[in-house]
């Protein structure tokens, strides 16, 4: 793997100097003899221990950082105007901002995590509504086999960052990456979809899943929402749920709970066409009371 010292093949790694894919990854058909399962993952806490995106914010913008990150996790603003506004201030030298990414600590149980999951046929993808450019180095580096990842692409090149959004929602600009669309897009497929997560950026996720495995912030989410929720500490521990729930579809197909679609609490079935950031929260649409 290529080194912080370079940056522009690190960069070229990742796919942040070519052309901004135009979606994510096609949604795989299921068999009738496969799991009814997906999995879907945050990155940023998730699989990186340190939120990398926060970390790269804090590091390099300061208190600025700390007004735009204020009035995100109110609920005054989206992520998609949030890092529209941080990424011009990331320096057009992009060896700093990957350093930051490759010093951070990951779980070093995902790959297995992952390896398991192909191999029960469970397809498992990576969601991130954050800088993304280091996110398939990262997952690299663990020795994590090749999955799709949906996140946001920031390059650097003519003096300057910029951020691009080829996995966000066609009418509604709230976010930067549709973690909602990929849960949305994996039930139609007829899975089950389970979402593992950290914190706010993962509510429009989680909000739309069928299990959803939360620590930290997202926990207190789930608690104010009414969500039912597992909590969980690391990829060891999901990877026994994993092998439980699977070796129960294989007894008994009931065993594995069936995707009920929940009505919207985000978007433009709910919010309007074409918003940019969210409602007031005590003014938007409450959420089912799950």
């Amino acid at each position: 793997m290529p080194s912080a010292r370079d940056p522009k093949a690190a960069l070229r790694d990742a796919g942040a100097l070519r052309p901004a894919p135009a979606a994510a990854a096609p949604i795989p058909s299921l068999r009738p003899d496969q799991p009814p399962l997906a999995l879907l993952i945050d990155y940023d806490g998730t699989i990186s221990q340190i939120d990398v995106s926060d970390k790269i914010s804090y590091s390099l913008l300061g208190e600025r950082y700390a007004e735009d990150g204020a009035a995100y996790t109110g609920g005054l603003v989206g992520s998609r105007t949030l890092f529209s506004s941080q990424v011009k201030l990331l320096p057009p030298d992009p060896g700093p901002v990957i350093a930051i990414a490759e010093a951070l600590p990951h779980d070093p149980t995902f790959a297995p995590f992952v390896r398991r999951a192909i191999e029960l046929e469970v397809p498992v993808e990576v969601v991130s509504d954050g800088f993304g450019f280091f996110i398939e180095p990262a997952l690299q580096r663990l020795g994590v086999p090749g999955i799709p990842i949906v996140t946001n692409r920031t390059t650097f090149g003519h003096g300057r960052a910029r951020m691009d959004f080829p996995n966000g929602h066609p009418d509604c600009f709230v976010c930067g990456t549709c973690k909602r669309q990929r849960v949305l897009a994996h039930q139609a497929a007829g899975r089950t979809v389970a979402f593992v997560g950290d914190g706010e950026s993962d509510r429009y996720g989680a909000a739309y899943s069928d299990l959803i495995f939360a620590k930290d912030e997202l926990v207190e989410l789930c608690r104010r929402e009414g969500w039912a929720y597992l909590q969980w500490q690391d990829f060891a521990g999901l990877l026994e749920w994993l092998e439980a729930t699977v070796a129960a579809w294989r007894a008994d197909p009931a065993s594995l709970p069936a995707h009920t679609p929940r009505p919207f609490i985000c978007g433009p079935e709910v919010w309007g066409h074409g918003r940019s950031d969210p409602p007031r929260r005590d003014a938007a649409s409450a959420p089912d009371g799950r």
